[in-house]
């Protein structure tokens, strides 16, 4: 169960306390799309998501989306922010995870994943040692498989609940 446990939880994207991964080591995040990035219905990039990831590639970090979606889906955001892309990533899969490691030469201690599901993304990403940051989901709005993930999900949270392990709404970096 201690895989489903993220090591940062924050709000959004936009609360994540960035200058601290910088000064813990982190050196490459990477971020999920739907549901973290942009709601899963739009290919929209916000000033704001266009502000947060400029600031990212300025401290020196580099920023990857890294996506269940596929090519199509991921195109727009791509092009629209100038970012390198993984898609299908089929996460909480380790081989995507190992492969971005290898191909920009980071070790496992220099890269965090960001994600709205303990299924996936934060699954995933403790599976392999990166640092794991839990973010809200943009909307209730969600895929069908994803709709699955959340109903197991509710139980992991419930039962971490109990536990005083972690909880909805109590954020720590």
């Amino acid at each position: 169960m201690d895989y489903f446990i993220p090591d940062i939880y924050a709000q959004s994207i936009h609360t994540i306390n960035y200058k601290k991964l910088k000064k813990n080591g982190i050196k490459c995040i990477l971020f999920d799309l739907d549901n973290t990035i942009a709601p899963i219905d739009s290919s929209d990039v916000t000033n704001k998501v266009k502000e947060l990831f400029a600031y990212l590639e300025d401290m020196g970090f580099k920023v990857i989306i890294f996506s269940n979606s596929g090519k199509k889906r991921l195109k727009p955001f791509k092009e629209k922010l100038n970012l390198d892309t993984s898609f299908s990533s089929r996460k909480p899969l380790k081989g995507k995870y190992i492969k971005i490691m290898k191909l920009y030469n980071f070790k496992d201690t220099e890269i965090a994943c960001v994600g709205d599901q303990l299924l996936t993304d934060i699954f995933g990403a403790n599976r392999v040692g990166f640092t794991s940051i839990l973010v809200n989901q943009l909307c209730p709005n969600d895929f069908i498989f994803t709709k699955v993930n959340r109903f197991f999900e509710r139980i992991i949270i419930k039962k971490f609940e109990k536990r005083g392990i972690f909880s909805r709404g109590k954020y720590y970096d």
